[in-house]
């Protein structure tokens, strides 16, 4: 049987290339994951995930599967790999950052949280058990630890309890997926997640305490909620220098072009993001020459194929002027276009990033590329 993770290769510094095996197919780190929070990623078909963009591996949510199409159409279906008809891997968020995120009003305690549908205002109750068993209706083939996320700024004795709970609930957690195996016959792999927010004590703890666990993988969560990129890479420096080098290491929720390549720097392995998609929808594109505001007066008579360098058909069969049209007459296709486009430049900025970890020049590279990634076309 093949290792769940593999490092293929290293660099001087953290960056590393790898190969996780799942029951669904491998996935070549660093990977990008789409994300599909409620068995879609917004405005793309599943073949275009698959064929076009390339991605390896998507998300799922938790909370909004949870509350449509609920958990006896998902164990109908026979999970949600066969429900939306995507047969490589899926991972699963717990649910925990939109209870704390999305739900109009939530009462913590011990046990679990109670909250309010965000949908239609019914009550409802998620508990780390709770939130284990969805998703193993679910059946992702990663699967992530429920925790609390804490706001940012968040008070130091706030990010200390909460951290705590987190380690707490965890540990419930675990116990409820040893007793109660997969349902759908593929094997399932669980996640916890370091919190601390923005304490460097904190973090350095629940790392310690998170890499005790001994779980397949280790994700960092309650970064990218507003605090100042130099902090968010400042503590992903920290966790990673603690995680197990043997695991793959997930940073939550993370982000831009430039973070993701930064990140990958510090020694992260998976990330995943609704930037590409939310802000294709909002007509910017993010291209390997920068940036650009598709709404732009500049496009509306620029001919040109809208992305030369795109490894997506969108790239080629439509111009910059004709997108730029679509958003201006708010056409439902602009979004599609620049979906996809975004989505398949996410997957290739971190397949190139592969191949520079694999030829030894990747910290040159990231820094030759980063001034470029970030300019306003």
């Amino acid at each position: 049987m093949s290792l769940f993770f593999e490092i293929n290769n290293t660099t001087t510094g953290k960056a590393r290339a790898g190969t996780i095996t799942t029951d669904h197919g491998t996935i070549q780190t660093p990977i990008f994951m789409p994300v599909g929070t409620v068995a879609s990623v917004k405005t793309v078909h599943q073949r275009e995930l698959r064929d076009d963009i390339k991605a390896q591996i998507i998300l799922g949510n938790t909370y909004h599967l949870n509350l449509r199409p609920k958990m006896d159409i998902m164990q109908a279906a026979g999970g949600l790999h066969k429900f939306m008809n995507w047969e490589l891997p899926i991972l699963t968020d717990s649910g925990g950052y939109q209870v704390f995120s999305l739900s109009k009003s939530r009462k913590l305690t011990e046990e679990g949280v109670k909250f309010k549908s965000h949908i239609d205002g019914s009550a409802h109750f998620i508990s780390p058990e709770k939130s284990m068993e969805i998703q193993r209706q679910i059946g992702a083939d990663i699967f992530m630890a429920f925790d609390e996320c804490t706001p940012y700024p968040c008070e130091y004795n706030l990010a200390k309890d909460s951290m705590e709970m987190t380690h707490r609930w965890l540990k419930r957690c675990i116990e409820w997926t040893e007793e109660n195996p997969e349902i759908y016959g593929h094997k399932q792999r669980l996640f916890p997640i370091v919190q601390g927010s923005t304490y460097s004590d904190l973090r350095k703890a629940s790392a310690e305490f998170i890499s005790e666990q001994n779980a397949e993988g280790n994700a960092i969560g309650g970064l990218s909620v507003g605090e100042p990129e130099e902090e968010m890479y400042r503590i992903t420096n920290e966790v990673t220098d603690i995680l197990p080098k043997n695991k793959p290491r997930y940073l939550m929720g993370v982000g831009t072009p430039w973070n993701i390549l930064e990140s990958i720097g510090l020694g992260v392995d998976m990330m995943d993001c609704v930037m590409p998609t939310r802000n294709a929808r909002n007509a910017m594109l993010f291209t390997w020459q920068g940036v650009m505001n598709m709404k732009n007066e500049k496009w509306k008579d620029d001919f040109s194929q809208l992305d030369e360098f795109g490894t997506s058909y969108v790239d080629s069969e439509y111009s910059k002027a004709y997108v730029r049209h679509l958003f201006i007459a708010k056409e439902y296709l602009a979004k599609q276009i620049a979906s996809v486009h975004n989505l398949a430049f996410y997957l290739d900025l971190v397949r190139v990033a592969r191949e520079h970890i694999i030829a030894g020049d990747f910290y040159e590279w990231k820094n030759s590329v980063i001034p470029v990634l970030k300019q306003r076309l």
